[in-house]
């Protein structure tokens, strides 16, 4: 069309001015004016009518922009009709004509403007030269019109051609770019109608989903995500934007893909007609599967152990405090476990820290297993561990766990192909017994930890009121501990060792002994612990070591010293240097000093241990074998470890001789394998005649205990050795049961007679009980020991107004030692009546 037009236009142009010409010539007058005047304006119009012809925007813009155009051509066609019949003069007229020309090309303001008014002087001057010629004129400037506006029209086809072709080329890379990313994976897109129904979804997310593009038009969007596995946060988001017709940007949703755990980031918006309806959501999303992971990873970083896996400080006390935080009162019931690992750290410094990273996995792992769905299982750090258990329960369903996790993490691992053996401790507080916030809670956790290591490790306590005093009571005592050594407090005393062959003191051991200015003698057991749990006791070991050594120098050649050696000292590397510079200082042989070393620095059976038996055994030192029969190792370390004695527990030569124990067949047992080894034997804790006796027939070649003496001072020790070396045994001839001190009241029967009386103290085959005077030896009795609970019983011995009985029957102990039979609340005592008084 747009060529016709022109086509048009230039015929019409051209035929104008063909008859205006022709009728200035041949017309006289004043039509000859008009006519000329029509034609001119009829040629001025070519410009204004150029805009619509190329559909272009006119190039006026205004009204009077239109009469300014029109009023220089009509001013010019009025000066030429003038000059026609006049006969101006030629550079007047010429003149005339190109200002006037130029005028309606600045007026114009475009090029065709220019070029027509280039045109309109060449055709003007052409006149000028010739009334004649105005045909030939009009004819020529037609053609010039026309040539013009072909050039004109194919510049403005080619420049439309190449503006369409660039909007192709932009729409195609735009088609391509949007192809690419989809096809890489980087993104996709989606749209939907007015019902959340799917209109179009890229093809890698139907092809994901197991379907194709057009199978997924008609279904509803969010049947492209698992609702039920996304984020609470995302999942009302997504709902209430599509609902509210409302922007969202950047929701995590999971991808419906089962079995694959895909994530997208998904944002949309809605989309409306033109007379502002909704009509939809368009929008796009992106994989959001490592960007979820390396968050989830950052969170677990935050929130979890990074060995164990467990939760970490930081979780374990935040789910603490939400459950001591709860709105309702009865949901803030729970219990928390406080565990510390026994026996770890030296693990830790003789096989090293590798080794004590899988130890603590495995730990981990036991724990969560035993704990279960019950509560949550954490770790503090080191080998420090917290349980959290929610909701109410009773103290033995607690018991009943803390028994069985102990349980659990005491049995043998394996380490680098090593059998490695721990233990562990719990304390347990209740809240809201024990305290209704997080601090208190697990502070008095921590208090009832400490009990349980206290009372041997391996155990768990419960809180008590009790606990502060005793807390603050061993700080302080670890204070004063740390003063007496600085203030030379501390002493050893010396227990003889006798052979059983020669009954001569052939050594002692050295005991460690603490002389309180204000407390007196303070027992070794209560603050050994200490030093061990603090690190002091490596600071003592090294100065019963020097010490040691230097009492010996004033002793015989043939007396030997035993001192004993904490694992903890055993893990120094400068152990071998440390004995080794005692023992020149001194000036005694290596082999008068005896280290007395526990089973429980074998618990890793590695290199570094191997190592130190050497180096100890290139000094010249003697090595004994401590508490045997009582740690957790097995016997294949007396393979290689170089032991010159093994020491038998005292707690196998107690009541050994009783009828119905097996700790003689154990003794036995234990000094055959030493012989057969090479090895001698010491028997410790030896107290009574049938005991020495016992140790003595099963080939035990040294005594220790207080049958022969008990510990002496340094000097005393030397000047029972200036005496001479034999020794003399002396103690009762048969060993009792373990008694157990107590007040308690209670009521005998004799012949249909009652006597009220007091038990002093008790063990499992008799007791001593005040009250009764002049009780002939032999006289049986009916003990009530407490109600609904009477024993037979024989007396035995009788002095004043006491007596000691033998049960017809042992009594038995439960779990934790007590006596079953005292238990429940004693016999309310009869009267007091002389006459009811025996004898």
């Amino acid at each position: 069309m747009q060529p016709l037009r022109w086509y048009l236009a230039t015929v019409t142009m051209a035929l104008v001015a063909l008859v205006g010409g022709l009728a200035t010539m041949v017309l006289p007058g004043l039509m000859t004016v008009s006519l000329f005047l029509l034609a001119l304006g009829l040629s001025a119009l070519v410009p204004v009518v150029h805009p619509w012809i190329v559909q272009e925007k006119p190039t006026w813009r205004t009204p009077g922009e239109l009469v300014l155009l029109g009023l220089p051509m009509l001013l010019f066609g009025a000066a030429t009709s003038l000059w026609v019949q006049e006969g101006m003069d030629l550079i007047v007229g010429l003149a005339m004509r190109v200002t006037l020309g130029a005028v309606a090309a600045v007026s114009l303001r475009s090029r065709p403007g220019l070029i027509v008014a280039t045109q309109w002087a060449l055709w003007a001057s052409l006149t000028l030269m010739e009334p004649s010629f105005l045909s030939i004129g009009s004819l020529v400037f037609a053609g010039a019109i026309a040539f013009s506006i072909g050039r004109n029209e194919q510049a403005e086809q080619t420049r439309e051609e190449q503006l369409r072709a660039a909007q192709e080329r932009a729409q195609s890379r735009a088609r391509d770019i949007l192809s690419d990313y989809e096809d890489t994976g980087q993104g996709w897109f989606w749209e939907t109608d007015r019902r959340s129904q799917l209109t179009y979804v890229s093809e890698t997310v139907a092809r994901l989903l197991g379907r194709t593009a057009d199978a997924m038009v008609g279904r509803p969007l969010v049947q492209l995500f698992d609702l039920a596995q996304t984020d609470e946060n995302s999942e009302r988001t997504l709902m209430f934007h599509l609902s509210t017709r409302s922007a969202f940007k950047e929701l995590a949703v999971r991808a419906a893909i089962e079995g694959d755990d895909l994530w997208w980031s998904i944002s949309g918006r809605p989309i409306f007609d033109s007379y502002d309806n909704f009509v939809g959501f368009r929008g796009s999303g992106t994989d959001l599967t490592e960007r979820k992971r390396s968050q989830e990873e950052v969170s677990r970083l935050a929130n979890f152990d990074s060995l164990t896996g467990l939760a970490n400080r930081r979780q374990i006390s935040r789910v603490l405090e939400k459950l001591l935080s709860a709105p309702q009162a009865d949901k803030r019931d729970c219990a928390v476990f406080l565990l510390d690992l026994d026996r770890f750290k030296h693990v830790n410094d003789t096989m090293g820290h590798p080794a004590g990273d899988a130890l603590l996995k495995q730990v981990a792992q036991r724990l969560e297993r035993t704990v279960g769905k019950v509560g949550q299982v954490g770790r503090l750090g080191g080998d420090e561990f917290k349980v959290v258990i929610p909701g109410k329960h009773k103290q033995q369903m607690l018991s009943e766990l803390a028994g069985a996790v102990i349980h659990a993490l005491s049995q043998p691992y394996a380490i680098e192909g090593q059998r490695v053996m721990i233990g562990a401790s719990v304390g347990i507080a209740i809240a809201p017994d024990n305290g209704n916030n997080a601090d208190d809670l697990v502070r008095n956790a921590d208090l009832a930890l400490y009990a349980a290591k206290d009372g041997g490790r391996g155990r768990f306590h419960f809180y008590a009121q009790d606990l502060h005093a005793e807390a603050e009571a061993r700080a302080q005592m670890e204070e004063e501990l740390r003063d007496a050594i600085t203030k030379g407090d501390l002493q050893l005393f010396y227990q003889p060792i006798v052979s059983t062959a020669t009954e001569e003191i052939t050594g002692f051991e050295a005991l460690m002994r603490w002389h309180h200015p204000v407390k007196g003698w303070v027992p070794p057991d209560r603050f050994i612990g200490i030093a061990e749990d603090t690190g002091i006791i490596a600071q003592l070991g090294e100065w019963a070591l020097r010490t040691a050594c230097n009492d010996l120098a004033d002793m015989p050649a043939s007396v030997r010293v035993a001192v004993n050696v904490s694992p903890l000292q055993f893990s120094n590397p400068q152990l071998p240097a440390i004995v080794t510079h005692a023992i020149a200082q001194s000036g005694i042989q290596p082999d008068q000093l005896e280290l007395e070393i526990t089973e429980s620095v074998f618990l890793s059976d590695d290199a570094g241990t191997d190592a130190m038996f050497k180096a100890l055994k290139r000094v010249g030192v003697r090595l004994a074998l401590d508490d045997f029969g009582t740690g957790y190792s097995s016997l294949g370390y007396l393979k290689t470890a170089p032991f010159d004695k093994i020491k038998i527990d005292q707690s196998f030569v107690r009541g050994a001789t009783q009828e119905g124990s097996r700790n003689g067949a154990i003794i036995a047992s234990i000094t055959s394998l030493a012989h057969a080894l090479g090895m001698e034997t010491t028997a410790e804790g030896v107290e009574t005649m049938d005991e020495l006796d016992l140790v003595r027939l099963h080939g035990c070649s040294h005594v220790q205990g207080f049958i022969y003496d008990r510990p002496l001072d340094a000097a005393t020790a030397k000047s029972r050795l200036a005496s001479g070396l034999m020794a003399v045994a002396r103690g009762p001839r048969a060993s009792r049961a373990p008694r157990q001190t107590m007040l308690r009241k209670v009521v005998l029967e004799h012949g249909g007679h009652f006597y009220d009386g007091t038990i002093r103290n008790i063990s499992t085959t008799g007791a001593m009980i005040e009250g009764l005077w002049n009780v002939p030896v032999g006289t049986v009795f009916s003990v009530q020991l407490s109600q609904g609970f009477a024993i037979g019983c024989t007396t035995r011995w009788s002095l004043d107004e006491k007596i000691g009985v033998e049960f017809a029957n042992p009594l038995r102990r439960d779990e934790s030692g007590r006596l079953i039979g005292v238990q429940g609340p004693p016999v309310k005592p009869v009267a007091a009546d002389p006459a009811r008084k025996a004898g």
